[in-house]
């Protein structure tokens, strides 16, 4: 059920970009980009403020009953979260690099997965350090 929470939104964020920038309305679909944007904003930060403002009441007795600590399960989806966004944007601008290195100079595509790729390690890195928050907690 929290996946289709989290899908539905992105989804029809998506779909309506899609159907506005076929109408080649570019001005309109960009403002209501923008628009959906910070209404999930708005909507992620009402979750947190919710999750972080969680009684000590629940908190005590989650830790006494051998509970997962709830911030280091936050953090690690934070972490896991930035790394992921950081990877996309790098592997964005590195796979356009890429290929258009590639266009030019066919023998570059060793050169250039090895760039892409290390890229996406970011990805990795913000995994270990969840894996590590939630190990402690």
């Amino acid at each position: 059920m929290l996946t289709w929470l989290i899908v539905l939104p992105v989804l029809a964020t998506v779909l309506g970009t899609v159907r506005l920038l076929r109408r080649h309305r570019i001005r309109h679909a960009f403002r209501w980009l923008l628009a959906t944007n910070l209404a999930l904003l708005g909507g992620a930060c009402v979750v947190l403020a919710t999750a972080l403002a969680a009684p000590a009441q629940a908190s005590a007795q989650a830790a006494a009953s051998g509970g997962v600590n709830g911030s280091a399960l936050i953090g690690a989806a934070i972490a896991v979260a930035g790394a992921s966004i950081g990877a996309a944007i790098a592997v964005a601008y590195t796979g356009a690099a890429a290929l258009a290195a590639l266009s030019e100079r066919p023998e570059m595509f060793g050169r250039a997965m090895v760039i892409v790729g290390l890229a996406e390690g970011i990805a990795v890195y913000g995994l270990v350090v969840a894996i590590l928050l939630i190990g402690k907690a």
